[in-house]
């Protein structure tokens, strides 16, 4: 393997080159990579003495390649050439490609036993992918030799074939002895060779893009498969997804604690800055040092490793780190320029249209504050005391899902919204939690307390109140846990199932006092890859076996807006909540549901089942969804979800063929109130209590002529729940730790004192929680 010598001018500049490079090889693959770069760490300038020294460190048989910044660093290494031995001299190349583009290409060419020649060529096409992309392209595309055999694969990768991933593309290719191009079938772009990272880059193949992969040479055949193999496990990126994660908390609606406020700035007051040479050597100690929390994160959390591998991706990533090394170069501070550079990229997350997308906001701002703590010094907030109550902005669903929850006395969000992913995820982990507590002033480790049912929080709070009422929750919760197996009868003698929702065997297993499930997400059940009909009735049996042979309703594929399936992959929409969802993508692409629906018959030969249909607006498509389930066997139940104002306004005339409907009241909601319930600016607005909404659902009980579920997060509120089944709802689906309280809220209640009316003429959602 060849060897390599960075020459520059800044010791900073090349080391960071050299780190970002050695990123996209494993390292028991690497070349050696030596560094001659400024006279000192903190003098500019270039030294021939140094640059022959690390010539003869990275002399390899196989050759040395030497990469240079400006002027001077070329005419040093030519005088470096004169002081090495005359033979090791004869294996040397100066080359002018670019210091970085050019460095990453050496490296990943090189790692795969190339020849000297070869990574040269490779290092110079380092501008191309740039070029292309900016329209001042010189070269478009790399000779490849005849091709004789083809495969076509999808780009499955959330982000598509960024830079990791084409770096894997092109270190297998030239494993092999073949030919092998690619060719965007969705863009026209290509053939270009795939052993070539800058000629993989500018195919530019985002999610969903099909390639054609073209092979020729005596291995054609193994390499075809291989890049298949590749291609199939999402180019060796990992899916990304919700947390499913056990409830371990303490299932309660009240909390007290010291306040751990992690959502106020890092204090830099205290910094004091150096030289630009210092401050760079300041940057890189802290970004070793929160790359070393990050994967001691991963470590202890491997449920959760793909957020901290996204966290640590962010703090490597080239071109902000790029920018905050100019700002210091400039004359700013470190503290400065990282935080500057990580808010610009924070809010161009904000700005993008899919929600996904926005959400990663919250990814860049935490790692925008770990480093910050890392440069000033300030502790971590990763361990938070025990019995702590965490005040943050917003509740990301990476936070919600790693903290310990047995540990944490619970969680207080500023930002308002009841159905945030975050939110979402600590409700279903039994984690206290209270939203919109909005400006309110928490000094660091002051008594806080709060109490979700009644939306009050207070700091310095009359302790022996507060945990009297504790007391009181817990005792019953306590109860309701004892009760859990009793049917949810009425005062007024009306029987009301409480069902579980589940996305794992494991929601299944803990749910105590499930009537069945009143909803199975197969999307999450089933995420690295496309099960196969086996697979899916073997997940269903052991849910079904969980819940003791009830009855459980499986929700078909529900991909799209905020939930992307990675084996499934689908275009970009600029307004993916109002594009392709649910039932919606399969009209297109039923093969993968076909599959899912003879599972689902299999499986109710042998146990109550019930499937629905998500995202359905017209008859057409519940009809649609009649033939292509088949013939049922008896005893399959079949319905929709109801989440589309069109589809609740109408359900008299879509209901035909149905058992049942559905109500999710989380997409009716943010439908009904134009408001994004992934978006904090808006998420006030996306309230399952507002009246529009309850009138939605009152129409559709009063109309649809057939039994009325809701399976929404709305179903989960005890206090909530009473209403629902005061408007006529049959069944409600809640989250595991929260069955056992809507039941017991059930028996206390008497549907018939409820004043529907009223709370459908209300004026706003907080007159209706007023009301309750």
């Amino acid at each position: 393997m060849i060897g390599i010598v960075v020459v520059s001018h800044s010791h900073a500049l090349a080391t960071a080159a050299v780190g970002l490079a050695a990123e996209m090889v494993a390292e028991d693959n690497r070349p050696v990579i030596a560094v001659a770069a400024g006279l000192d760490e903190k003098t500019f300038g270039t030294d021939a003495m140094a640059v022959s020294e690390a010539i003869a460190a990275a002399d390899s048989p196989d050759g040395v390649l030497v990469l240079l910044d400006l002027g001077s660093a070329v005419l040093s290494a030519e005088l470096a050439l004169e002081f090495v031995d005359p033979e090791v001299a004869g294996r040397v190349k100066l080359s002018s490609a670019p210091l970085v583009e050019g460095l990453v290409a050496a490296v990943v060419t090189a790692s795969t036993g190339a020849s000297l020649d070869a990574v040269v060529a490779e290092a110079n096409r380092g501008l191309v992918a740039k070029q292309d992309h900016l329209g001042d392209s010189v070269e478009t595309a790399a000779e490849a030799g005849p091709t004789d055999q083809v495969i076509e694969v999808v780009v499955g990768n959330e982000h598509g074939l960024h830079a990791r991933p084409a770096a894997r593309v092109v270190a297998l290719v030239n494993s092999f002895d073949a030919v092998v191009t690619l060719t965007d079938l969705d863009t026209g772009r290509g053939p270009v060779d795939a052993g070539s990272l800058s000629m993989v880059a500018t195919l530019n193949a985002q999610r969903g893009h099909r390639l054609e992969v073209g092979a020729g040479g005596p291995q054609a055949a193994e390499a075809l498969a291989a890049i298949n193999q590749l291609a199939a496990e999402n180019f060796g990126d990992a899916p990304v997804s919700e947390p499913v994660v056990a409830a371990s908390g303490s299932g309660l609606d009240v909390a007290i604690g010291p306040a751990v406020v992690v959502d106020a700035e890092v204090d830099l007051t205290g910094y004091t800055p150096g030289d630009a040479a210092a401050e760079h050597r300041r940057l890189e100690n802290a970004l070793g040092k929160a790359s070393a929390e990050l994967i001691h994160l991963r470590g202890t959390s491997p449920d959760h490793s793909g957020i901290f591998d996204a966290h640590l991706a962010l703090v490597k990533d080239r071109t902000p780190l790029e920018a905050v090394s100019s700002a210091i170069q400039g004359g700013s501070p470190a503290i400065d320029a990282w935080k500057q550079t990580y808010d610009q990229l924070a809010a161009t997350f904000e700005g993008l249209d899919d929600a996904y997308q926005r959400e990663r906001a919250q990814d860049v701002r935490s790692v925008r504050d770990r480093v910050l703590r890392a440069l000033t010094g300030a502790l971590s907030n990763d361990t938070p005391p025990a019995g702590g109550i965490l005040v943050v902005a917003e509740l990301d669903a990476a936070t919600a899902a790693t903290i310990d929850a047995s540990k944490t006395a619970g969680i207080a969000v500023r930002a308002a919204g009841t159905t945030g992913h975050g939110v979402i995820v600590a409700r279903s982990r039994g984690i206290p939690l209270i939203t919109g507590i909005g400006d309110v002033d928490v000094p660091n480790g002051a008594t806080v307390a709060f109490d979700a049912r009644t939306g009050s929080f207070e700091v310095e709070p009359d302790e022996d109140s507060v945990r009297t009422t504790i007391t009181q929750r817990q005792a019953e919760r306590e109860e309701a846990l004892n009760q859990a197996a009793q049917p949810a009868i009425t005062r007024d003698g009306q029987l009301i199932e409480v069902l579980v929702n589940v996305g794992s065997v494991q929601d299944a297993i803990d749910a105590r006092g499930a009537d069945g499930s009143g909803l199975v997400r197969t999307e999450v059940l089933f995420q690295d890859h496309a099960p196969t009909v086996d697979e899916q009735v073997e997940r269903f049996r052991a849910i079904a076996a969980a819940l003791q042979g009830k009855p459980i309703t499986i929700r078909t594929w529900d991909i799209g807006g905020d939930k992307p399936l990675p084996f499934l992959p689908q275009d970009h929409e600029a307004n993916p909540f109002l594009g392709e969802r649910g039932i919606r993508v399969f009209r297109r692409r039923p093969e993968l549901l076909r599959d899912q629906l003879q599972a689902i018959r299999h499986v109710a030969t042998e146990t109550p089942v019930h499937v629905m249909f998500p995202m359905v607006t017209t008859a057409d498509e519940v009809a649609w969804a009649l033939q292509e389930l088949g013939p049922r066997p008896e005893g399959l139940q079949v319905g929709i979800m109801v989440e589309v104002p069109a589809a609740a306004l109408r359900i008299d005339t879509i209901t035909e063929g149905l058992d049942f409907v559905s109500i999710g009241t989380n997409d009716l909601t943010q439908y009904t109130t134009a408001a994004d319930r992934t978006n904090t600016s808006v998420a006030a607005l996306a309230d399952g209590l507002d009246p529009a909404v309850l009138r939605l659902i009152d129409h559709v009980v009063r109309n649809a002529g057939v039994r009325v579920a809701v399976c929404g997060d709305l179903a989960s509120d005890p206090q909530s729940a009473v209403l629902l089944a005061a408007l006529g709802v049959h069944e409600l689906s809640a989250v595991g730790p929260q069955v056992p309280l809507v039941k017991a809220r059930l028996r206390q209640a008497d549907l018939s004192e409820v004043d529907t009316a009223e709370v459908l003429a209300a004026r706003d959602a907080a007159q209706v929680r007023g009301l309750l």
